[in-house]
């Protein structure tokens, strides 16, 4: 199996393309720790993961909570002495619906997710990543963050906190190199996300077609299993 004693952190892993991840690579031989703001979504997709064959541990985590980030990292800490792999996934989603019309709460708890929580859960986990052979940071910024990108029809809020992943990734990754940590980030479009357990996660995907969450599955993937000389950094799709 790939990913076989591999330890990888998954925030945002209740639903959607954390899910994904998770399940991909703990079929693979990856044991996953899952964070998701409400414990029991977090939960449900752990027993998804055991259901196959995998390990997994459930976490409750609410990025926007500092409080919440670091007990997450201590509880990790508990099970592990080290992690390999932090995917920086969680990130509420935020529709445009017009600037001012969004609740001044709404668009605090967006970048403080987005944001702030990925800088504080990388942060967190630092320690136990420079434990490991192998550490790497992957982060799923969205489309959003790419200098000039203005297609999608998410809130300013939200491209707002995808902008400060995409510049806390890009000086994280100069600053981490010497130290041996590959720094990954993603822009992907908007895209599909096919249920991993059912049989449209195995239909071919032909070209014109929308992104799928499994070609983006795929790109962690390659990413994380190349040899330590081999650094992706970055992973741009052209939006059909």
């Amino acid at each position: 199996m790939r990913f076989q004693g591999y330890r990888a952190v998954v925030t945002g892993a209740g639903r959607g393309f954390g899910r994904s991840l998770a399940i991909s690579l703990a079929r693979d031989g990856a044991e996953v720790f899952l964070s998701a703001r409400d414990f029991q979504a977090a939960e449900a997709v752990a027993q998804e993961v055991r259901h196959v064959g995998g390990r997994a541990h459930a976490f409750e985590c609410d990025l926007a909570d500092p409080e919440s980030v670091r007990e997450f990292a201590e509880a990790a800490g508990e099970v592990t002495d080290e992690i390999d792999v932090l995917v920086n996934n969680g990130a509420p989603y935020l529709d445009s619906g017009g600037f001012l019309e969004a609740e001044d709460a709404q668009v605090a708890a967006t970048i403080a997710a987005g944001a702030t929580g990925t800088v504080l859960a990388t942060k967190a986990f630092l320690p136990l990543l420079l434990r490991s052979e192998r550490p790497d940071i992957v982060t799923m910024v969205s489309g959003c963050g790419e200098y000039g990108n203005h297609r999608s029809e998410a809130h300013e809020g939200f491209y707002a906190a995808k902008a400060a992943q995409a510049g806390f990734t890009e000086v994280l990754s100069k600053r981490l190199r010497p130290q041996g940590v590959r720094v990954i980030s993603l822009y992907p479009p908007d895209f599909d996300n096919p249920d991993p357990l059912g049989p449209e996660w195995e239909a071919e995907r032909g070209s014109g077609d929308a992104l799928s969450a499994k070609s983006l599955v795929d790109c962690v993937r390659f990413a994380i299993g190349q040899p330590r000389d081999c650094f992706i950094k970055s992973f741009y799709f052209e939006q059909a």
